[in-house]
């Protein structure tokens, strides 16, 4: 009987020390009752509680905790059906209204969370849900962490990790993709072509001011040509004019000899003309020759009687 009532004792024994002497881990929080009452949170490491009167009441996790949110249905602005889901961290701060101020803390968070992404999303068309979800962050962010600060925690973090819209409204989104880029590369061409059009024609421009302006030069030059020429023919027919008026027979010989022979020289040179055959009598060619060759002596003659007056003189 004795050793069976010393077992006992000791087993007493054990179970009174071991709720008399409680090691808190780092990074938790242990709140303290009294007869089922809180009164105070033991930190990290060694305590000793009066057994029977006092107790552990929760255990509170004080380190930066990771929650999954899981994927959900959610109707954007414009009518269209996406699946979001999310991550969310979130940390204690006062473990007395982590403990007392929410039951199952953890669901009602994530229940909060959910809420809040179903609202900012809802108030957005769905181009503006997949284009800034930064913004739909913040938002929900905001407002979690507003509405769990009387619960003593402290939200960090609201990420969305996916939005998935519809499959046939994905497709739908790459047909309108690939139709704006097909759109800016016809732009483009078309802008290409506009270009080369305007340059080609800038071009075409400044050939046509560049012949132009050659083709006046060279009428310019062509017409004073033809005006010295006329002064010169103008000049032969003068002195000829005189030669005849003095009774110089050479003289008309040698007027009629010239055009005779320039009227023989385009006959000869004519492009239809391959080859000519005319008869022509020598006689009268070789007279004119010899009245020019007349105009020349009276002309040599002119001079050589002009140089030695000159010298006198």
């Amino acid at each position: 009987m004795a050793p069976i009532l010393a077992l006992i004792l000791l087993l007493a024994g054990v179970i009174l020390l071991s709720k008399t002497v409680r090691m808190v881990p780092q990074g938790y929080e242990w709140t303290v009752e009294r007869f089922g009452k809180y009164t105070h949170t033991m930190g990290p490491g060694l305590h000793f509680l009066m057994p029977v009167v006092y107790g552990v009441g929760r255990k509170i996790n004080m380190m930066e905790q990771v929650m999954d949110v899981p994927s959900q249905d959610v109707i954007t602005k414009d009518n269209a059906v996406v699946k979001v889901d999310g991550v969310v961290y979130f940390q204690v701060l006062d473990a007395a209204k982590a403990a007392y101020e929410v039951a199952t803390l953890e669901i009602a968070i994530l229940n909060l969370v959910m809420t809040n992404i179903r609202t900012a999303i809802g108030s957005m068309d769905l181009d503006e849900s997949l284009s800034k979800r930064d913004e739909i962050n913040a938002k929900v962010l905001h407002a979690v962490d507003e509405a769990t600060h009387p619960w003593g925690l402290k939200v960090n973090r609201i990420e969305l990790k996916d939005i998935q819209p519809p499959r046939d409204l994905v497709d739908s989104m790459a047909r309108q993709m690939k139709a704006e880029r097909e759109k800016r590369a016809n732009i483009l061409e078309a802008e290409g072509f506009r270009q080369a059009e305007i340059l080609k024609a800038e071009g075409e421009k400044q050939a046509a001011i560049l012949a132009a302006e050659g083709k006046r030069e060279a009428a310019f030059r062509e017409a004073e040509a033809r005006e010295r020429l006329a002064e010169a023919e103008a000049k032969a027919t003068e002195l000829v004019s005189d030669a005849i008026s003095r009774g110089n027979v050479q003289a008309i010989n040698y007027f009629v000899a010239q055009k005779y022979i320039e009227a023989f020289k385009e006959l000869a040179q004519a492009p239809n003309q391959k080859f000519v055959m005319m008869p022509m009598e020598s006689s009268g060619i070789i007279g004119s020759l010899g009245g020019i060759a007349e105009l020349a002596k009276e002309a040599l003659g002119k001079d050589a009687t002009a140089k030695p007056a000159t010298k006198g003189g």
